[in-house]
């Protein structure tokens, strides 16, 4: 028999504790989407997971360092505009640690993910300034691959690699959305009499040849006579105006007798032929005649 089996009890029960006091620091459990780095005595070993990580008690301890993809927000940024516009740009970032350079981002920065947020503001006022107000409106695409490039160059020595920079909002002064307003009206009130000028332009080229045609053929004024007065007739009206060419009712009007009617028959002519003569005269004028 034992002589001291409390003894022995007391002392399985101090391995226990000590053992479940010493688990944690000697066992690490790392997830799929996690790399742990492991410091001995403060100097960096060797980064390890994903997985089960053993460590030597009071010697090495483990910096779990998530690689997933890190959605950042920008807050709002005040930028002057290359123009002298002051706007607020918001903005959104994408960005995530290395695998193969994960200890860069615990040995060579504090925090890495404000260190980047730090980096992202200032490289958005920086390069928004550079342009004006109507290339940032209209070249988004453009200027966002230039924030992604800039920031992945400053944070690529940390480990980080920028993916993705967005500009998410684009804030105007109340004046400069009026103005902007004011100036899109105009543009749309330009291009419409453009267009309308074209298309008188192309009619009175189309009026021309149709002319052209007419004249050749007299027969096709005739025609459009006729066609005018059919159109007219379809319509409600009591009056119908028909426009006779002198040169049709010359005949008519030359056979009459020309003993009685000539003085007349010639009068009517001259005055059909030269209304002119009668519109420029002074009303006493012709009164003066007619007495004399």
């Amino acid at each position: 028999m034992n002589p001291f089996p409390g003894s022995l009890f007391s002392q399985i029960v101090v391995v226990v504790v000590i053992a479940l006091v010493l688990l944690p620091r000697v066992v690490k459990i790392t997830q799929e989407w996690e790399r742990a780095v492991i410091l001995r005595l403060g100097r960096f070993v060797r980064v390890r997971g994903p997985g089960v990580v053993f460590l030597i008690p009071f010697v090495e301890r483990a910096l779990k360092v998530d690689v997933r993809v890190v959605t950042h927000e920008v807050p709002p940024q005040e930028v002057i505009t290359r123009d002298n516009v002051t706007i607020k740009v918001s903005a959104v970032l994408y960005f995530r640690v290395l695998v193969d350079h994960v200890q860069d981002a615990v040995c060579k920065v504090l925090n890495y993910v404000q260190a980047t947020s730090q980096i992202s503001q200032t490289t958005l006022r920086s390069i928004l300034g550079q342009h004006e107000l109507d290339d940032l409106l209209a070249n988004r695409e453009k200027i966002n691959l230039a924030l992604q490039r800039v920031i992945d160059e400053q944070t690529e020595g940390w480990g980080i690699k920028v993916t993705v920079v967005e500009i998410k909002d684009v804030e105007l002064p109340t004046p400069m959305q009026r103005a902007m307003a004011r100036q899109a009206e105009a543009e749309r009130e330009k291009r419409a009499k453009i267009i309308h000028a074209e298309g008188e332009f192309q009619a009175a080229q189309r009026l021309a040849e149709a002319a052209q045609v007419l004249g050749i053929n007299q027969g096709a004024m005739q025609l459009r006579f006729l066609q005018t007065l059919t159109e007219i007739s379809t319509e409600n009206s009591s009056t119908v105006i028909f426009p006779v060419p002198v040169d049709t009712i010359r005949p008519f009007l030359q056979q009459l007798s020309p003993t009685v009617a000539s003085p007349t028959i010639s009068t009517l002519l001259e005055t059909v032929q030269r209304p002119s003569v009668l519109t420029d005269k002074e009303p006493g004028s012709t009164e003066q005649e007619s007495s004399s």
